[in-house]
C-alpha cells in the first residue's frame, strides 16, 4: 500500500515521503496512530497545501525533544530490588521500572521510548540505556541497580 508520512520515522522515510508498505502495517499502526495517510491524489493534493503547517508542528516537535532531552542526558537513576548474596536480581528491571523511576524524579517518558539492548537487567550494577525521545534524539542515561536483602 502507498502511504504518505505524516513524521518522520525511522527506517521508512521522513515528512512528506510517499512510500510503500505492507497493508497490515499501514492499516494497523500507521494509519489509526496519525502516522501516515494512504497515498490518495486527494490526499497528496491535501498535503501539497498543508507541508508548510506540518513540517512546522514536526520541527516544534524536535525543539522540544531536544530541550527534554538535554535535561534527561547524563542523569542516573537509582532503582532497588531484592537481590541474593551473588547479586542476581529477584525478577528482573525492566523498561516499565526505568519509566516509574524517572516519573519519581519528575521526567516523563513513554515505555516504548525505553531502549535496553541488553535485555532486561538482571544483576546489580550500572548499565548505561538509552532512551530514544524523538527519532533525531537519543539521550542516554545511567542506571543504577541496587540490592536490597
Amino acid at each position: 500500500m502507498q502511504v504518505i508520512l505524516m513524521e518522520k520515522m525511522a527506517n521508512l522515510g521522513k515528512l512528506g515521503d510517499v512510500v510503500k508498505v505492507k497493508n497490515g502495517y499501514a492499516r494497523n499502526f500507521l494509519i489509526p496512530q496519525g502516522k501516515a495517510k494512504r497515498a490518495t491524489e486527494n490526499n497528496v493534493a491535501e498535503f501539497a497545501v498543508r507541508r508548510a503547517e506540518l513540517e512546522a508542528a514536526e520541527a516544534a516537535k524536535l525543539a522540544e525533544a531536544q530541550a527534554f532531552g538535554e535535561k534527561l542526558n547524563g542523569l542516573t537513576v537509582q532503582i532497588v530490588q531484592k537481590a541474593g548474596v551473588d547479586g542476581k536480581l529477584f525478577g528482573s528491571v525492566t523498561n516499565a521500572d526505568i519509566v516509574d523511576a524517572l516519573a519519581a524524579q519528575g521526567y516523563n517518558v513513554e515505555k516504548s521510548q525505553v531502549r535496553m539492548p541488553e535485555g532486561h537487567l538482571k544483576q546489580i550494577g550500572d548499565y548505561p540505556i538509552s532512551i530514544g525521545l524523538h527519532t533525531d534524539v537519543v539521550v542516554n542515561i545511567t542506571v543504577a541497580v541496587l540490592g536490597e536483602h
